[in-house]
């Protein structure tokens, strides 16, 4: 593929601004009918597979967390998505965008990573109403 068709592909596939890569196991939380379809298929393009949902038994490279202000306890959710990455994967934890229903405010956001012991990388728009918050495990030195 020509570096030309790479940019085109990305402005028009959301989800390669996000780092996904072909063969990535990438599994969703927090799945429900107002989540952004076009950026789950357009991740689902990138991979080369489908996402697999919460009941996945395995480890996975990524996390996508679909987020709501009412969906619980934040920090407990990302402590959840911890344990379902391989050391060294990343969560992408979607929350809705400023005035939309379920809205996260970012001082929360970073609170709740730090408490559950994540870096917050980035934060990029990932469709009409949500926000792409990247969060990371700390790197380990090696012993």
């Amino acid at each position: 593929m020509s570096a030309t068709a790479d940019h085109a592909e990305e402005r028009t596939n959301p989800a390669s601004k996000l780092g996904f890569e072909p063969g990535q196991v990438v599994q969703e939380i927090g799945y429900d009918e107002d989540v952004e379809q076009e950026l789950r298929e357009g991740i689902e393009a990138v991979i080369g597979q489908e996402l697999v949902d919460e009941d996945y038994d395995d480890v996975a490279d990524v996390v996508v967390l679909w987020f709501r202000d009412d969906d619980g306890d934040l920090t407990d959710a990302l402590v959840d998505a911890i344990g379902l990455i391989d050391e060294g994967g990343q969560i992408w934890l979607m929350t809705p965008k400023t005035g939309r229903d379920g809205y996260i405010e970012p001082s929360d956001i970073n609170e709740a990573a730090q408490t559950a012991g994540l870096s917050q990388t980035r934060s990029v728009t990932v469709g009409k109403d949500w926000t792409g918050t990247r969060l990371v495990t700390p790197k380990t030195g090696k012993r």
